[in-house]
């Protein structure tokens, strides 16, 4: 399975960063390959000042070796082994109306010193931060995931899009970074679910993630925006931030397992304010993406 998914996601970084270059029309993704010491590596992939993209990233990596001791107080476990690979993506556009996005597909195994694997799951999802509320770019965003979700359960998208509201939630400032998606975690073999199940609903969540995003971008990065609006942009841009260092799980298991730390914070945007005490005026297009941001909704 871990040959079966890694092979996957090669493909799909290639699928991915080709369409992201079309549709930049100038910048192009630069290339890293990179080497864990206590085993694996990965391929970064980054692009930045480009005429759609300012910054983005999509990462694929393959880790493996000796589970950290703070992981495995983490997951209950003495002595175990790992492997860790997935692909992780964040596109940060020029246009305060274009949203960012974040998505990422993982899996995971670990093993006994006998080298048998003893636990493995998938995780993943995808989720949409915008800086002005376009209702129609959020409906068509859900519209994707549930598709993808109900064409493996029907109860799926229910339940990952409210995992996806709960974690991506910003509790020192009671709000969501952004209008959610899905979110899942420890996808395990279950009576109803094989580990072959969980992979085809991981890869059709994935495949799935061109067809959500382009048609907001192809729509919303021509549109004119002001200075303020992009002042905006950049205050809700720290938000971003502070979610990714302060409650983000993949970037703490990033630093924790030596990962790379290029690629581990490639995810955060490279213009950025914080305000003091900062709130948008009342009854403005700001205001009116905060009130939703305070109060996740249904979409579809």
């Amino acid at each position: 399975m871990k040959n079966k998914f890694y092979s996957f996601i090669e493909e799909l970084q290639e699928t991915i960063t080709s369409k992201l270059e079309e549709i930049d029309g100038s910048a192009k993704f630069h290339e890293d390959l990179w080497k864990r010491p206590e085993g694996g590596g990965g391929r970064t992939r980054v692009i930045e000042n480009g005429g759609v993209f300012e910054k983005g990233g999509v990462n694929i990596s393959a880790v493996h070796g000796e589970l950290p001791k703070s992981m495995q107080t983490y997951f209950g476990v003495v002595d175990a082994d790992f492997y860790a690979c997935g692909l992780s993506l964040v596109l940060h556009p020029v246009n305060p109306m274009v949203p960012t996005v974040h998505a990422n597909w993982r899996y995971f195994e670990m093993y006994d010193k006998e080298g048998a694997i003893v636990d493995q799951w998938f995780g993943g999802g995808l989720d949409l931060t915008p800086y002005y509320l376009f209702e129609e770019d959020v409906r068509h965003f859900h519209s994707v995931c549930k598709a993808s979700c109900d064409a493996h359960d029907p109860n799926f998208y229910k339940i990952y899009k409210k995992k996806c509201d709960d974690y991506f939630w910003n509790s020192h400032r009671n709000e969501a970074r952004g209008v959610g998606g899905l979110f899942f975690d420890y996808c395990k073999v279950t009576e109803t679910m094989s580990i072959e199940n969980w992979y085809d609903f991981v890869t059709e969540v994935a495949n799935g993630f061109l067809k959500a995003y382009i048609p907001i971008v192809i729509k919303r990065k021509n549109l004119s925006y002001s200075n303020k609006q992009r002042t905006w942009q950049e205050i809700r841009r720290g938000r971003y931030v502070e979610f990714n260092l302060v409650h983000d799980k993949g970037t703490l298991f990033g630093l924790k397992t030596n990962g790379r730390i290029e690629s581990i914070l490639m995810s955060l945007p490279p213009h950025v304010q914080w305000k003091y005490d900062h709130h948008p005026e009342e009854g403005s297009e700001e205001a009116v993406l905060l009130e939703v941001l305070e109060n996740p909704k249904s979409w579809v």
